[in-house]
């Protein structure tokens, strides 16, 4: 093994935490639990060490996808070097760095892409057309998608006639529906599906499309039952925990689908380096997740709080429905998805349903999705041109 290789990769892995930690204190590792901390379900110190726990945990259970997406599957033909695994994360870095001091929202996601794509076609990489598709439909929905399906939620659980006994179980037999059909890497060995409902099928001892829906349609009902029996007994109580249920399945999301951005691009070098598998690079990333959740997402979480303050339980829960369902089918799909611009949407389409127009400022919402475009453009160009003068 070349000793400059060892060196160079492991400069590129603590670039790689580095990445992972800011990841960790940034929005992603603050915004999951922001809602139940602003409706004071939960401390902001408690809630920081739950983020950091299931972000850890999604990053081990589900990060593989994204990874993948972003180590090789944005530019054909080529595998990154070295140099350009450190110029896509140091972009990346740097574009997070300009944006926290500025106060633009920097999309990881949309910074690592073009990172990723302009080096690769720079290098003499082929496009990628079928996955820039994929990503372009998944971001373009995104706002429209899960700023939808919060409006609906939340013009709908306020109502008299629709009692919260019974709605917020349905909401939760949806989520826990989605839940059992989840990959999970560490259930791949034992189920072809790497689901819990493959692993009931299993454990039943059967097989095909009616037992799937079957558990599936259990599995929902026990969750459903559960909700309307501690929300028939405690209503005020049981929306609080449900939304702090709501606030761990989103970290456990935000981890799977976040990681990538960081660890991604350290893939394609594990062939030369050797003795590092995938699971150890994801765990390294959840790591630094995690310490960033610890570290520096109290100070967000209660900033983020107070803007949230005012949504209240129920609005509360129509923003993170979605915004687990969307990041679900973005992992699912391994495509690299910005976190804030998930809920972000969510929070705006639920926003709209209780306060009207009034509720949402077309000035901010026009600056934000023009930071978010500027993100990849910008990322794209300043990687195609380094790249392109590397000897």
């Amino acid at each position: 093994m070349d000793p400059a290789l060892v060196v160079l990769f492991v400069g590129t892995a603590l670039a790689s935490l580095f990445m992972a930690w800011v990841i960790g204190a940034g929005s992603s590792g603050a915004t999951p639990y922001a809602p139940a901390v602003g409706a004071n379900a939960i401390g902001t110190m408690r809630a920081a060490f739950l983020v950091g726990i299931f972000g850890f945990a999604g990053a081990v259970a589900q990060g593989g996808n994204v990874s993948e997406a972003v180590g090789g599957g944005l530019v054909g033909g080529i595998s990154l070097p070295v140099a350009g695994v450190i110029l896509v994360l140091v972009l990346g870095a740097g574009l997070m760095a300009v944006g926290i001091t500025t106060g633009y929202p920097i999309a990881t996601a949309f910074t690592v892409t073009g990172a990723v794509i302009g080096v690769g076609l720079a290098l003499g990489g082929t496009p990628v057309w079928s996955k820039y598709r994929q990503i372009a439909v998944v971001w373009a929905l995104t706002p429209f998608v899960g700023g939808g399906i919060a409006f609906a939620i939340a013009s709908v659980l306020p109502r008299p006639g629709v009692p919260e006994r019974y709605s917020i179980p349905v909401l939760a037999g949806l989520v826990g529906t989605v839940l059992v059909n989840v990959q999970f890497s560490f259930l791949r060995e034992g189920s072809a599906a790497g689901t819990l409902r493959g692993l009931g099928q299993r454990a039943l001892a059967v097989d095909g499309l009616a037992s799937a829906v079957g558990v599936t349609g259990l599995a929902a009902l026990a969750v459903a039952g559960v909700v309307w029996w501690d929300v028939g007994r405690d209503e005020r109580g049981g929306l609080r925990r449900v939304l702090l249920a709501l606030g761990s399945l989103v970290a456990f999301s935000a981890g799977g689908s976040q990681v990538g951005l960081a660890v991604g691009p350290l893939l394609p070098l594990l062939d030369d380096v050797g003795m590092v598998s995938t699971f150890a690079v994801l765990v390294g990333g959840g790591l630094g997740m995690l310490v960033g959740s610890w570290t520096g997402a109290p100070r967000m979480i209660k900033s983020l709080a107070q803007d949230y303050s005012s949504l209240g339980p129920r609005r509360s829960i129509s923003a993170l429905v979605p915004s687990f369902l969307i990041a679900q089918l973005a992992v699912l799909l391994g495509v690299p998805v910005s976190f804030n611009e998930i809920v972000v949407s969510a929070i705006i389409g639920s926003g709209a349903a209780v306060g009207g127009r009034e509720a949402v400022d077309a000035r901010k919402i026009l600056v934000t999705v023009g930071a978010w475009a500027g993100s990849f453009l910008l990322s794209f160009a300043l990687a195609y041109a380094v790249a392109f003068l590397l000897p």
